[in-house]
């Protein structure tokens, strides 16, 4: 989360000032861990993520709860971190952070759903395999051009629980909606959450 005015950077005052904050969506991972961590920040206005910067730089909002590569580069625009979320998530569960996910239409046959799965992890295993194979479609899509913010940026979503959430992946993923459901931030799941082997 990030800020221009200095008088928000005082992380254990922010609910009292009762700021307005810009989202990238009710349903991520960032409103999940903001909702987690700030309960009373209730002030929320829903941005499109690469519009947030401009919007704390315009006086439009008071914060901003950044993601994707502009968690690498809102420092070159004078604006200040107040709390890195993803930090004090895995500071309060040792979990690493749920970012993104692949979602299939439960109703699908689930020979399809195996078959899709199986294509999509043959496609990731072959992207670490050729690091370069995606670069100039990456480069044509990405807010910050810079290289080594892709790079950075892509070392976030795609990993090792990229081909299997594993255990660990798992349990991150399901103390987060546990966490979430408490919190209000979401009903409470009903339907399981992974595609069975």
């Amino acid at each position: 989360m990030i800020c221009k005015d200095e008088r928000f950077l005082d992380s254990k005052n922010l609910e009292q000032l009762n700021p307005t904050i810009a989202i990238p969506g009710v349903l991520t991972t960032a409103n999940f861990l903001l909702g987690i961590a700030y309960p009373n920040l209730q002030n929320k206005v829903l941005k499109v993520f690469s519009d947030i910067e401009h919007s704390l730089l315009t006086g439009e909002i008071d914060l901003g709860l950044i993601i994707h590569e502009n968690r690498f580069t809102y420092a070159e625009k004078g604006l200040k971190k107040i709390v890195d979320l993803g930090s004090f998530w895995e500071n309060l569960t040792g979990c690493a952070i749920p970012l993104g996910g692949i979602v299939i239409n439960r109703n699908i046959d689930a020979e399809v759903q195996h078959k899709v799965n199986r294509v999509l992890r043959r496609s990731v295993e072959y992207a670490f395999a050729n690091p370069k194979s995606g670069l100039d479609f990456i480069r044509e899509h990405a807010q910050e051009m810079e290289e080594a913010v892709m790079y950075k940026h892509i070392e976030l979503y795609v990993n090792q629980y990229s081909l299997d959430l594993g255990t660990e992946g798992r349990k991150a993923i399901d103390i987060l909606f546990e966490m979430a459901v408490e919190k209000g931030l979401i009903p409470a799941i009903t339907k399981g959450l992974y595609l069975n082997p």
